[in-house]
């Protein structure tokens, strides 16, 4: 396994588990966390004995977001010339904003464990996971209102579409904090639990139940539900008749049927 200077990475069960690995910094996203999470992410779809993927941060918080080193150094780089300034700070922005679509576009299912800490940039990063848990103790802001500037690494694309418009206008206006229970009666996690100890076990039972399911399956309900969000009903019943016109020629059909009549648990291959 490749050692990284922001995380931790670890494989067993066919669950890969990617922590955050600053929790003397609250796990800040520093330069070495946006260019790193690529690499994983890479290596998590390209891996087929990864079947899920659990992302959680070390310590007592999951994230505080953006490190402000790095913004200010950012700032330090620019010279007079405002065209050259916006040029050069586009490119940054997208070049972060690749970290996190690399989580969206991964082929298996990521879910993110989440206690303490989910501010500014943590939201970026949990809205382009799967699923959302934490703990009671979890606290959410979309904090960049509160530092002059409008969240640009996918909350305000990828959130509406999780807790509704009108919700998500209010926590980006206000950066007012959402705690545990009010995250899951939003929608913005799909439930909690008492502390991270918790946490940490209810995600990785629901893992493992993912990663006993068919590899193929589960690859062609994520890649239908992503397409289904950006496209059209009919759109999507075209495109689930083509993927399944070839998916369902898998052996994995036959297998998961022969186990269902034989009330036996199904073995898929990686």
């Amino acid at each position: 396994m490749t050692e990284y200077k922001a995380f931790r990475v670890e494989l067993a069960d066919k669950v890969a588990h990617v922590i955050i690995n600053r929790p003397e910094k609250i796990n800040a996203m520093n330069a070495d966390f946006w260019r790193e999470i690529v690499d994983i992410f890479r290596w998590a779809d390209e891996t087929d004995e990864v079947r899920v993927v659990v992302i959680s941060g070390a310590g007592k918080h999951f994230s505080a977001g953006i490190d402000l080193m790095l913004l200010a150094q950012a700032g330090s780089q620019l010279g007079k010339d405002v065209g050259r300034n916006a040029r050069k700070l586009r490119r940054t922005i997208l070049e972060l904003q690749a970290s996190f679509n690399a989580i969206d576009d991964c082929s298996k299912p990521v879910i993110a464990a989440i206690q303490g800490y989910c501010l500014g940039g943590a939201i970026d990063l949990i809205s382009a996971c799967d699923m959302r848990y934490c703990s009671d103790d979890a606290q959410f802001s979309i904090k960049e209102i509160d530092m002059g500037m409008a969240a640009d690494v996918g909350t305000l694309q990828r959130l509406p579409r999780l807790i509704g418009d009108g919700v998500m206008r209010e926590l980006a206006y206000t950066g007012r904090m959402v705690d545990a229970s009010e995250a899951a009666r939003i929608g913005l996690v799909n439930r909690s639990y008492a502390d991270s100890s918790a946490l940490l076990d209810g995600v990785f039972e629901i893992a493992r139940q993912i990663a006993a399911k068919s590899p193929i399956a589960v690859r062609g309900t994520k890649e239908m539900i992503r397409y289904a969000r950006d496209h059209s009903v009919a759109d999507g019943l075209e495109y689930i008749a083509t993927w399944n016109a070839a998916m369902l020629q898998s052996a994995d059909l036959q297998a998961a049927i022969a186990a269902h009549m034989s009330k036996k648990q199904p073995e898929f291959a990686d």
